[in-house]
């Protein structure tokens, strides 16, 4: 199977759906002519005209509004906000409309669209474009939230994302793009609330999301030779969540690692883990271990970035803990 990069998978979805339905477009800063801040749309506007690949004025909320005014008009629009880290200036419109129209009208009206957000600490990009703060439309009911860690799992899931009837935010972790993997020319979809064990084994569970989901892989390699076996599930989507999926690994296991770019305090390694303490006390045989950020800012100075972002070290802090 040929391999393609994060970026490239991102954009070969955009564009099947694109060429099979004409209600499919683009907009946001600089995805047009410039081929978008980190590429996945690049070449979409020289294909598919400006009318369906719009490059927008800096305002977040006219973006996300656009969106939503184009999908109860019947388009499936894919809105791009080039950092999650600007979603607070429009979240008005995220969360009090885009996740609630369909609600507020009883199911009559559908909000057919597709948020895409760049998150993540990499590049030395300092306080403003550095974070992971998805956990805030995790907590927003009508949103599903999807979180991919490989190029397979970016495009299946976009392309089950473009053609769901609800509104989708779909976070891409900026150190992902450049990743490559094996990825299926045909077109294919992988459902939400489907959770991918990426790696078998019997000695701890490492739950992971995101870059984090290849920090973790790399351990569980590393570990086999010392004959620890590790198992690694990536959720895939946060909602809808295969706690199935997780519970029957900590079941065989009975020990677990919550790995997620998000800040510990009220994060998504904190959710699962509490989820996990509630569910599953009597299967643990030793204390739960989260791994995130830290409850601080992101400095611009390369060193201090580095040791914000979490990754190998703590997670092998983690494990060594409960081992």
């Amino acid at each position: 199977m040929r391999e393609i990069a994060f970026s490239e998978a991102i954009n070969e979805a955009i564009r099947y759906n694109m060429e099979k339905d004409e209600t499919v477009f683009n907009l946001g800063e600089d995805i047009g002519v410039l081929g978008g801040g980190f590429r996945a749309t690049h070449g979409l506007y020289e294909k598919f005209g400006r009318k369906r690949v719009l490059d927008t004025p800096l305002s977040e909320i006219g973006i996300v509004g656009a969106a939503i005014g184009a999908a109860l008009g019947g388009l499936r629009p894919i809105p791009e906000i080039m950092y999650i880290d600007f979603t607070p200036g429009c979240m008005d419109m995220i969360v009090n409309q885009m996740a609630k129209i369909h609600y507020m009208f009883g199911g009559q009206i559908k909000v057919p669209m597709v948020l895409r957000l760049v998150s993540g600490a990499a590049g030395y990009n300092a306080a403003q474009h550095s974070q992971s703060i998805y956990p805030f439309f995790v907590h927003t009911p009508g949103l599903i939230v999807c979180t991919p860690s490989t190029p397979y799992d970016a495009k299946g899931l976009l392309n089950t994302s473009i053609a769901d009837d609800n509104p989708v935010i779909f976070v891409e972790n900026k150190r992902l793009y450049n990743i490559k993997g094996d990825v299926p020319a045909e077109h294919y979809k992988i459902p939400f609330g489907k959770a991918d064990v990426k790696r078998e084994g019997k000695d701890i569970t490492i739950v992971a999301t995101q870059a984090l989901v290849h920090d973790a892989l790399s351990i569980a390699e590393d570990m086999e030779k010392e004959g620890v076996s590790i198992e690694v599930v990536d959720p895939r989507t946060l909602v809808p969540l295969d706690k199935e999926t997780i519970y029957r690994s900590i079941e065989k296991t009975g020990r677990l690692v919550v790995a997620d770019e998000s800040i510990l305090s009220c994060g998504i390694a904190s959710e699962i883990s509490s989820l996990v303490a509630q569910e599953m006390f009597d299967y643990l045989d030793a204390p739960i271990m989260k791994v995130g950020s830290p409850n601080c800012h992101c400095a611009f100075s390369p060193p201090l970035e580095d040791a914000y972002i979490p990754g190998k070290k703590e997670i092998k802090e983690a494990i060594a803990k409960i081992l």
